[in-house]
């Protein structure tokens, strides 16, 4: 999915510029129509009980209600039988997102917060189909949010406005909120058998392992890494300034040095490598998205897996 750039380039902002809010608002609409084309089926309990999906036909036993009698089976069999439903059950989502002064990094089509915008959206529209609920919980910015679950969208556009706005003045330094307090807070706050959803880039430290475990251990977990192409490979375009977007420190690098950008290479991926091993052994499903390309068709691939699995 192309989002088109709002600015032109700068050396402070070498990529495009922030989605304009009247954009954002309208790739409400066209994540929320191109995702129920790209995803088929619906979650699924896998309780017994009151609902409108049959699970079996039994033989009736003393207590069941006479409503559920199946009287085709019944009068097949010559004994009373009863229908048996899934059970309707909300399923609960927290959305754990990323706002960090990284996240305004990009220099392909978007910046990495855009498309994790467009994936709080994406996630939005599945996560409150048929009365279930969806949580917010967002860490790194100058004005970190937390909604408690609701049905319905209609406060996550508004919170992803709002955290934009207070990003915009506060680039600086990072927000108090680190990855690990806002899924420690869903931890403590989420019920059993719901759906965790961190998006980030996973830059700077990894202090999240703990309780992304213990949120794996109760929870279905989908981590959304997002990544830019430069972040990967160095480009040959002579004396350039690199700028951690997390700290604001500075480092110039002669970048016509073959030697130095193999060695870039070689760091990014052993990096890349080590976050893939880590986040498998916590047991989390993961997904890499790119500033680039369609990441709207990437997510819902992933998505349809884990729908399968839930």
């Amino acid at each position: 999915m192309s989002i088109l750039r709002t600015a032109a380039p700068t050396p402070a902002q070498p990529g495009p510029g922030p989605l304009p809010d009247q954009l954002l608002h309208a790739l409400d609409v066209t994540v929320g129509r191109r995702m129920e084309g790209l995803l088929a089926g619906d979650y699924r309990s896998q309780l017994l009980g009151d609902g409108s999906e049959l699970a079996q036909i039994r033989p009736y036993q003393p207590g069941d209600d006479v409503r559920q009698i199946d009287w085709n089976v019944t009068a097949r069999t010559g004994e009373p039988h009863v229908r048996v439903q899934h059970a309707e059950r909300v399923l609960v989502t927290w959305l754990v997102l990323d706002t960090s002064p990284s996240m305004r990094f990009g220099t392909a089509e978007r910046r990495k917060a855009d498309v994790a915008e467009g994936v709080a959206i994406a996630v939005g529209h599945l996560a409150t189909q048929r009365g279930n609920r969806l949580g917010l919980v967002t860490f790194g910015g100058a004005a970190d949010r937390r909604l408690p679950p609701a049905a319905g969208r209609r406060g996550l556009l508004a919170a992803l406005v709002a955290a934009r706005a207070a990003d915009d003045a506060t680039t600086a330094s990072n927000g108090s909120v680190t990855p690990a307090d806002a899924l420690t807070f869903v931890n403590g706050v989420a019920p059993r058998g719901g759906l965790v959803v961190l998006v980030s880039d996973l830059r700077g430290p990894r202090d999240w392992q703990l309780p992304l475990a213990a949120a794996a251990a109760r929870h279905h977990v989908l981590v959304v890494e997002i990544r830019d192409p430069r972040e990967d490979v160095l480009p040959d375009v002579g004396d350039l300034t690199l700028v951690d977007g997390e700290t604001g420190r500075e480092v110039r690098v002669n970048t016509s040095s073959r030697g130095l950008r193999e060695r870039f290479a070689t760091a990014a991926a052993e990096e890349r490598g080590s976050l893939e091993t880590t986040l498998r052994r916590l047991g989390v499903g993961h997904v890499v998205l790119s500033t680039s390309g369609n990441w709207l068709l990437t997510l819902a691939a992933r998505l349809r897996i884990l729908g399968r699995a839930a």
